[in-house]
């Protein structure tokens, strides 16, 4: 059973405050929980939403159709009525004219003799009541939220007296999960899984939608000793988190949008001077400024071909939350392991979503030091950083480390990392960064993950990348519940591009349907790229907007099944 609310009104309202405290509520209350943000890029005014499912399964994505609509203005009912189901209710401040039940809510009235500013908690109690459920959890989530005690008494009085004025019209299931939980968004896992997995120094310049990661990240500074610098543009925060790095500390940048564009040559600056470095990249359209709070995968090929010249690098894209924190943590492990960039390519949809997952497991992650032994060099042997080896991985000391001294520069080099003109050098030093890509594609590289029927009987396979996991996993059940044979690859790691399991699917029987947040089905022109298999369908998508399982499941139904 899932339920489906939105809530909806101008910036500035206090959505988030409103969601906040109710999404908390519901989530002591042991529901299952999936929520997103349809936000304007403007301080004040302009249509937001936030959507909420809430059920007694696991939700891994968003729904079109509305249960309870939370109207905090007259505007929210004029967009999204047409999308409450029939058995569905509109909670608003004054009667909306549809044909849906209305619970009037007089929240502006009842809050101006308590607390004028604090009338969205009104709201709260009306939900809390037509969902069936009491006010206890939402008592002790507005005591933690706030700290002051009259502001705390206000909001309590409020919750209290919207609840009285709702109406019960649907009915929660109880005690939906038993084991600890974490109730947070994709920006705070993937920003936990950095710091689980020793990062020392963040530094961005704030990009929407990727500014939270820096903001959570700048939270936890002080307890974890971890250095955040908010620099004057992305030019500076990429070439500050190089230098970090280059002197030995686990470093990460992040950003969105045009802000990869002014990265890349400090990409490019990794790459030669095979310095680790980790970059998120949260996806919002573009070009330019875009839509600079809505979302994309548009990112995919300008991300894999990164800066000019060839040199080795990694691009993953976490599936949900849990992958976001466990592949960060793999990240910062991977680009020391292999002394290159690694790119995460996030988007607005996960970066914004929230949702209930277990609680993470540290018990097999360790944090992999790949820096020289002192003692191999206490004697004759000489350092040589950029010496050619078997694996194409150099020796890597930090400044200081070593009594020996060694130079780093953008130009070409020799194993010193002396400045080079010829050209035997340069083959060399080509060759020794290109080797290392072959060393990671055959031992670090995942392949994706398969869910559905089993491979000889499929007649459809799905094919995804990054956060259309949950939407497209939604979508295969519906289908397999009309007795289609469907089968879904949902990839992470997209470059190197692991292909061994794509290619067990094509045969002459199995029709390839790739669904993407962009307009030129770049993952699918990857694939034919990279394997020859060309992909008969695509689904895409580029207004903005995630998918949803729902919309998904009609598409196939109507461009790919006939």
């Amino acid at each position: 059973m899932k339920i489906n609310i939105l809530i909806g009104g101008e910036a500035g309202q206090g959505l988030k405050t409103t969601f906040s405290i109710l999404g908390k509520a519901l989530f002591r209350m042991e529901f299952n929980l999936f929520s997103t943000k349809d936000y304007m890029s403007r301080i004040r005014g302009g249509h937001n939403f936030i959507k909420l499912r809430v059920g007694d399964e696991k939700i891994t994505g968003p729904a079109d159709e509305i249960d309870i609509l939370v109207a905090l203005n007259k505007e929210t009912v004029k967009i999204h009525e047409e999308n409450v189901k029939n058995r569905g209710v509109i909670i608003s401040e004054e009667k909306a004219e549809s044909s849906v039940e209305n619970i009037v809510i007089p929240a502006g009235e009842i809050a101006k003799d308590v607390n004028p500013r604090a009338l969205n908690t009104v709201f709260v109690g009306a939900v809390l009541k037509a969902l069936g459920v009491n006010t206890d959890n939402c008592q002790s989530v507005i005591r933690e939220y706030f700290n002051d005690s009259q502001i705390i008494e206000d909001n309590l009085q409020l919750l209290e007296k919207g609840y009285q004025k709702g109406k019960e019209v649907l009915s929660l299931p109880e005690n939906t999960f038993n084991n600890e939980q974490l109730f947070l968004d994709g920006n705070q896992a993937l920003a936990l899984g950095a710091l689980s997995g020793g990062l020392k120094y963040y530094s961005a310049y704030p990009m929407s939608p990727s500014t939270s990661i820096m903001n959570f990240v700048a939270q936890k500074q002080k307890d974890l000793k971890v250095v955040v610098e908010q620099a004057e543009d992305e030019i500076a925060a990429i070439n500050m988190a190089l230098g970090a790095s280059y002197g030995g500390i686990r470093s990460m940048t992040g950003t969105s949008g045009g802000g990869l564009a002014l990265m890349n040559e400090g990409i490019g600056l990794a790459g030669i001077t095979e310095t680790p470095l980790v970059i998120v990249d949260v996806q919002r359209p573009g070009p330019a400024t875009g839509l600079p709070t809505r979302t994309s995968q548009a990112d995919l090929l300008f991300a894999i071909n990164s800066s000019q010249g060839e040199f080795p690098l990694m691009v993953t894209a976490p599936r949900n939350h849990e992958v976001a924190f466990y592949d960060t943590f793999r990240a910062l492990n991977l680009a020391d392991k292999y002394q290159i960039p690694v790119l995460i390519l996030s988007d607005q949809f996960l970066a914004d979503s929230s949702t209930n997952i277990d609680e993470f497991d540290l018990s097999n992650l360790s944090i992999d030091s790949y820096f020289v032994d002192k003692e191999d060099f206490n004697g004759d042997q000489e350092y040589k950083r950029y010496n050619i080896t078997d694996t194409g991985i150099s020796p890597r000391a930090y400044p200081g480390q070593l009594e020996q001294t060694f130079t780093v520069d953008s130009d070409e080099h020799d194993e010193y990392g002396h400045i080079i003109e010829d050209g035997d050098t340069r083959n060399n030093m080509v060759e020794k960064r290109a080797s290392k890509e072959e060393k990671l594609k055959s031992n670090d590289i995942k392949e994706p993950l398969y869910t559905g029927q089993p491979a000889e009987e499929i007649d459809y396979l799905l094919i995804g990348y990054g956060s259309t996991y949950g939407p497209i996993k939604e979508a295969v059940s519906l289908l397999q519940e009309d007795k289609l044979s469907v089968g879904y690859l949902s990839f992470t790691d997209i470059w190197p591009l692991p292909v061994k399991k794509l290619l067990k699917f094509n045969n002459a029987k199995i029709e390839f349907v790739c669904i993407e947040n962009n307009y030129r089905g770049q993952f699918a022109n990857l694939i034919s790229q990279e394997t020859g298999i060309q992909i008969e369908h695509n689904i895409l998508k580029y207004n903005g907007r995630p998918f949803s399982g729902i919309e998904i499941y009609n598409r196939i139904k109507k461009e790919v099944i006939q």
